[in-house]
């Protein structure tokens, strides 16, 4: 038996719908550096990771591409990012108020910059839901690794026995697991209901309401 006191939130395909910007974003990062060409699906299915991981992911054979393609990306990101409008996911607002009225403690992990996660999450008017938001500069070591989740239990005091971990995408499950939190994949996003089967998810969810149901007794 357990009770979920804390959560720790994915933000980009569990809160947010940025896929189309993020995509966009790649694709046109991948032309200006004149990479071999990757398919929206395959862009797709690595949201998730620290912008310096994925070209390592993307072109497994080529040299370090790391330092180019997050420059890059993220200038082209700032030049684009008016342009593509990014949305929350239904039901987020309403369900984070009444998870907030429930006393339940929220905090994001997320793999995007410090200052963009803070953009967005003050954008849509959810500062004051998150104890803590964590980007993928904070940390050492990005997802799957657990560091961002470690540095929000060590920081406020949570214990990982209490605490959920919800993401879209096979890296934050693993993540959660590697910390020893309760996790839960949501299949709106950018992953695969198989893939967050594969990669441990205690719980998997098609609706973000459905996290009511995910907090034990």
């Amino acid at each position: 038996m357990y009770k979920v006191r804390n959560i720790i939130f994915d933000f980009d395909g569990t809160l947010a719908d940025t896929a189309p910007l993020i995509i966009a974003t790649m694709q046109a990062a991948i032309r200006e550096l004149d990479l071999p060409l990757r398919t929206n699906e395959e862009c797709r299915a690595l949201i998730g990771l620290r912008l310096e991981d994925i070209p390592a992911a993307l072109w497994p054979g080529l040299p370090d591409l790391s330092a180019r393609y997050a420059a890059a990306y993220r200038r082209i990101f700032d030049e684009i990012k008016h342009q593509l409008h990014v949305t929350l996911f239904p039901g987020v607002s309403e369900t984070l108020r009444c998870l907030k009225a429930d006393g339940i403690n929220m905090a994001i992990a997320s793999s995007r910059s410090h200052g963009s996660l803070v953009e967005y999450v003050g954008g849509f008017d959810m500062s004051g839901y998150f104890g803590m938001l964590i980007g993928g500069n904070d940390v050492d070591n990005g997802k799957p690794a657990p560091d961002p989740v470690i540095k929000i239990l060590n920081t406020l005091g949570w214990n990982a026995a209490d605490t959920l971990v919800v993401g879209d995408a096979a890296v934050d499950i693993l993540m959660g697991r590697s910390a020893g939190t309760v996790t839960c994949g949501v299949t709106y996003g950018n992953g695969t209901p198989q893939a967050l089967a594969e990669a441990g998810a205690d719980f998997i969810i098609d609706r973000f309401v459905d996290i009511i149901g995910c907090l034990g007794k």
